[in-house]
């Protein structure tokens, strides 16, 4: 489990392919400092193990639900990623709860400059749209972040500068993917309002 706030932005170093799978390795200072084998690490929003730790990062491994699923199977070299290590159960709770499991791929529709911060609007997957609501939570690409308005195919966030500097978001422009997860509360409360309709 996670909270969507993001430690660092690493850098994906290589990725080699392997059987379909991909073997992922990410550049990164600090997650790295107690992490071992075995480990969660959201990376870019997506729950992964870690496999081997490297003096300056960590590889780990994407299997091919995963790259299908999700923006991980176009990262190029280079490319930065926004990093959280698993919440530890004695740690505050300061976004939201995040799964790592990610619902969708949503599209940066439009960036609107402010005086301090950016206003963002997303284009969210239409089945996905219902469990987003204003005022809510949404994670894109790892980040916990309020809902400013919601609608059919759209929802818009507002990026604070501690956001735009420490995060990848800071960079997105129009026309990119992002990973989206929407708020597990919404999702199991439909699940339990819906589970007998059919009886």
């Amino acid at each position: 489990m996670f909270t969507g706030l993001v430690e660092e932005v690493g850098e994906v170093r290589g990725r080699r392919e392997l059987d379909g799978a991909v073997l992922l390795q990410v550049a990164a200072a600090t997650v790295t400092e107690d992490l071992r084998r075995g480990d969660s690490v959201a990376v870019a929003g997506v729950c992964l193990t870690v496999t081997e730790i490297e003096a300056d990062g960590f590889v780990a491994d994407v299997m091919p639900e995963t790259l299908a699923r999700t923006t991980l199977g176009a990262l190029a070299t280079g490319a930065p990623v926004n990093l959280e290590r698993a919440v530890a159960a004695n740690a505050r709770l300061g976004g939201h709860i995040v799964q790592g499991h990610v619902d969708g791929v949503g599209t940066v529709r439009r960036r609107s400059p402010g005086p301090r911060w950016d206003d963002v609007d997303i284009a969210v997957p239409p089945h996905l749209a219902r469990y987003v609501a204003e005022k809510g939570s949404v994670t894109v690409e790892g980040v916990s972040l309020t809902v400013t308005h919601a609608g059919d195919d759209v929802f818009g966030v507002s990026l604070i500068p501690t956001t735009l500097a420490a995060t990848s978001l800071g960079t997105l422009a129009p026309g990119t993917p992002v990973n989206l997860e929407v708020d597990v509360v919404a999702k199991y409360v439909e699940r339990l309002l819906t589970a007998g309709a059919g009886r």
